[in-house]
């Protein structure tokens, strides 16, 4: 029949105007009534009681035409079936099948369907999809999760990677206004933030793209479902798997930190190539409040009614103490800065001075002794040597032969020894004495005032010695002490 296959066309057009509605099964609205008069090939044409039409029921799955039937139970009955069947393998997720489908009803004369048919291809069409949310990272979706609750247990599981729960929970329940005052020697947790903001949106997908919290949360922060991981096979180098994985040496070294450049690879050895990129990172600020000392100050004073090298403590010192408090910031673990927000001085410090003499005699000692030759190297130095002790060191190579003294004093022992050849002591009349040995000349005498670099001898190499050079020795309170301690 003409008329009857035309408004059937039509209505199949109507179907694009048609919409979902929470989860439920519609019916559409039809905007065209079939024509009150049909005209049939017989030659005939009456009015119809629109009582005599019968309905089937057109059915569309996401806009695209599956069948009619000739009850809309047979749908229900088909949808119900689908979800249970989704339930017994996804537990826990809310299961529709009915979402996608579209009902449109149309009056006919007579049924004509192939129920049996229709079901087949019903059953075929209709999927459980799952109601889930969305998670996104700006405009991108990263994971789905069974319920909205999933979203901030997510959010917040990725701040307790690196602050603990009783540190977020006091967060949570407190306003910026209501955190306890920062007490001494206390670090406080203010804030945890995510470098992107975490949005949701309700969707419906296959069962199986819905995804745990744990998996969520470690998508978030690796960028990756899963680490990639390599299988070391005979022939291979670091350089051929870095390269084969797009990645430097260093790169890869770094993603296994128990290999270095010389490691020897062993076959069947696993390694870890994936670089991980983080959709978010975890931002932690924290106040921290500490007592710090203040070191003091060192002052010299010089008087010159002292002796030089004499010294006095006119004053000890005192460390000092400040409270300081201090803005840390942490990404991901990592102490990235570290901002100081106040001072306060607890207890002031106090300096510790020093009254040196500057007063200078010709037969005192300054305490401060210079090298006594005309440059050189030490080719011997204060020790066991060749089976006995060596009470001093030895200078050789210098640039001159002159011998100078060491400091300021008085010519105490000026002639020969045995094992020293010539020598000289001058002592300082401070409680220090010097000695110069293997001397080739002697210029002073006993009882001669000299000065701090005042020419004593030539070096030479008389005594027990191999070679040219001056033994210099320095005593302090008649011991021997090293002179390199107290050279200039």
């Amino acid at each position: 029949m003409e008329t009857n296959e035309s408004q059937l066309d039509l209505n199949h057009k109507q179907s694009s105007l048609i919409n979902r509605h929470n989860g439920k099964l519609k019916i559409a609205a039809i905007l065209a009534l079939l024509v009150s008069t049909v005209t049939f090939n017989l030659g005939f044409a009456n009015e119809t009681d629109k009582d005599e039409f019968a309905k089937i029921y057109h059915v569309y799955v996401a806009n695209d035409y599956v069948s009619s039937v000739a009850d809309e139970a047979t749908v229900q009955k088909i949808v119900k079936q689908k979800e249970q069947e989704a339930s017994q393998q996804y537990q826990n997720i809310e299961l529709d099948a009915g979402a996608d489908i579209t009902i449109v009803p149309e009056q006919v004369f007579e049924v004509a369907t192939n129920e049996d048919q229709a079901i087949k291809d019903l059953q075929e069409a209709i999927t459980a999809k799952a109601k889930a949310y969305s998670l996104k990272v700006g405009n991108t979706a990263v994971a789905t999760l069974k319920a909205k609750e999933d979203v901030e247990a997510v959010i917040d599981g990725l701040k307790l990677q690196y602050v603990t729960p009783s540190q977020l929970d006091e967060l949570k329940n407190n306003t910026p206004s209501a955190i306890p005052a920062l007490q001494k020697d206390e670090t406080q947790l203010v804030d945890v933030t995510l470098s992107a903001d975490i949005t949701n949106e309700e969707v419906l997908v296959e069962p199986a793209e819905v995804t745990s919290v744990e998996k969520a949360i470690n998508l978030l922060q690796t960028g990756v479902e899963a680490k990639e991981t390599y299988i070391v096979k005979s022939g291979d180098v670091l350089g051929s798997i870095a390269k084969a994985h797009n990645l430097t040496t260093r790169e890869l070294l770094a993603l296994n930190p128990s290999l270095n450049a010389n490691t020897t690879l062993q076959i069947g050895q696993e390694l870890n190539v994936t670089v991980e990129k983080p959709y978010v990172t975890v931002k932690a600020i924290y106040e921290k409040k500490t007592l710090e000392p203040i070191n003091y100050e060192k002052v010299v004073k010089e008087d010159p009614t002292m002796l030089k090298g004499e010294e006095i403590v006119e004053q000890e010192g005192a460390i000092g103490k400040k409270e300081v408090s201090y803005t840390l910031i942490e990404e991901n673990g990592v102490r990235t800065e570290r901002i100081q927000t106040d001072e306060n001085i607890v207890i002031e410090p106090k300096d510790n001075i020093v009254v040196v003499g500057t007063k200078v005699i010709p037969s005192v000692g300054t305490g401060e002794f210079a090298w006594p030759a005309e440059g050189g190297h030490i080719s011997s130095q204060m020790g066991s040597r060749w089976g006995r002790y060596h009470y001093g060191i030895d200078i050789a190579r210098p640039s001159g032969y002159t011998i100078k003294a060491s400091d300021n004093g008085v010519v105490k022992t000026a002639g020969r020894h045995s094992t020293y050849g010539n020598y000289v002591v001058i002592n300082h009349n401070n409680g220090y004495e010097t000695l110069y040995a293997h001397l080739s000349k002697i210029d002073v005498s006993v009882g001669q005032v000299v000065g701090q670099g005042a020419a004593i001898g030539v070096m030479g190499s008389t005594g027990r010695s191999t070679g040219t050079h001056l033994h210099f020795e320095v005593h302090k309170n008649g011991a021997e002490v090293n002179p390199l301690a107290y050279l200039n």
